[in-house]
């Protein structure tokens, strides 16, 4: 806010502990107080050098009466008019980051230490293409409402999921003291999403496990097993042997591949034990599914669009998620107690929560061994008769 500052009104300025106050002044263009959460009062310059908005701190009330401060403000404005004015002058510069400087900070500081899909993350936040450029501290909600429209335009979801990330993002440097306060703090989400509700019907997952065996290493077999262990993609696409005790038919997950952070167990059906006992080992390699032995596969979107064009026609629109609520659908039908679906997904519901929760150690070792073998022996009845739909449409073609 702007106001003709005093000696008297700056004595009287009380700090505000939620944030820094600042007041420019209406005689001496560019000159602002600025109180701090603790109350120390400094003369800063804010004043545009060379294309950059600088913050120049001239010094702390107190030491530098107002007068002192108003004068000093000239002598550097009457520099930087004459071409005079230099960076390193014995005056602090106040320099901010642009988004575009601060997102690598973030992930490299916060996000791969804290964030197992942080280049996900990464790449959300580069959306933000038109403010990249611009400080941090003076991005304002407006800019990140005209921003979003921007990203909504083709990619609606991904804008919730973006705004979320830059929410993070500004609230972790407000933690750090780089800005006072988030511009787009309590800010909604611009679209409103829809819970997704599709489950595949049990032709679709025969058609699906028939294109899986045309698939083959590693893509095929990896689709196997996500159908039959109903866990997530990522975490079954980067399975390691390490993880897995073949005789004892057990997969640990670790807690830092694991999305809720938690060690996961995942008991191995004979079904499952079947698909990974065909699965090719690199020499030297810990990854179950991978083409070169380095890493884990990729490049799911170019393998989904081949699955699609295998399935039956008409079949909507799925993603390989709805597998999970697929599998969490069909263990109902099944007579699966809901707490031993929860516990097989690894997924948290509110089914047990609270101190209930924190204290819920009991893991369903059995109960989930005999769920995952009931849903295994449905899915492999799928596969027997979407076999003999096949050996029943080749024997009528032939004759």
């Amino acid at each position: 806010m702007t106001h003709k500052l005093t000696s008297k009104f700056i004595e009287a300025q009380k700090p505000d502990p939620s944030k820094r106050l600042e007041f420019r002044d209406g005689l001496m263009p560019g000159l602002v107080l600025r109180v701090s959460k603790k109350g120390t009062k400094t003369f800063c310059l804010h004043k545009r050098v060379k294309g950059k908005m600088r913050r120049l701190t001239i010094g702390r009330f107190g030491v530098l009466t107002l007068s002192e401060a108003r004068e000093r403000v000239r002598q550097i404005l009457y520099e930087i008019e004459t071409g005079r004015f230099e960076d390193h002058t014995g005056i602090e510069v106040d320099k901010k980051p642009t988004l575009g400087d601060a997102i690598p900070e973030y992930i490299e500081k916060y996000a791969k230490i804290h964030n197992r899909d942080w280049q996900r993350k990464e790449a959300r936040l580069g959306k933000f293409t038109g403010l990249l450029g611009k400080r941090i501290d003076e991005i304002k909600r407006a800019d990140v409402v005209k921003a979003c429209d921007k990203i909504q335009e083709t990619a609606p979801v991904s804008t919730n999921r973006a705004l979320a990330h830059l929410k993070h993002l500004m609230g972790w440097y407000v933690e750090r003291g780089e800005i006072d306060a988030s511009p787009i703090s309590g800010m909604k989400p611009p679209f409103k999403e829809q819970s997704r509700e599709r489950v595949l019907s049990d032709d679709e997952l025969g058609a699906l496990w028939a294109a899986c065996e045309t698939e083959g290493y590693p893509f095929g077999d990896c689709m196997k097993l996500l159908i039959l262990s109903g866990q997530r993609r990522a975490e079954v696409a980067e399975m390691r042997w390490s993880e897995l005790d073949l005789e004892k038919r057990l997969w640990t997950l670790p807690s830092q591949r694991a999305k809720n952070g938690k060690q996961h167990t995942v008991p191995i059906t004979d079904d499952m034990l079947d698909v990974l006992r065909k699965v090719p080992r690199f020499l030297n390699s810990d990854f179950v599914f991978t083409t070169t032995g380095k890493s884990p596969i990729s490049g799911f979107g170019r393998l989904k669009e081949r699955l699609d064009r295998a399935m039956p026609e008409g079949t909507e629109p799925w993603i390989n998620h709805d597998l999970r609520r697929t599998m969490s659908t069909n263990m109902a039908q099944l007579g699966v107690p809901q707490p031993v679906t929860e516990a097989l997904l690894n997924h948290k519901t509110g089914v047990v929560s609270g101190v209930a929760a924190i204290y819920n150690v009991y893991s369903y070792a059995d109960e989930k061994r005999e769920a995952l073998g009931a849903w295994s022996k449905h899915v492999m009845k799928l596969v027997r008769s979407e076999n003999d739909a096949i050996k029943t449409e080749i024997a009528k073609a032939s004759n």
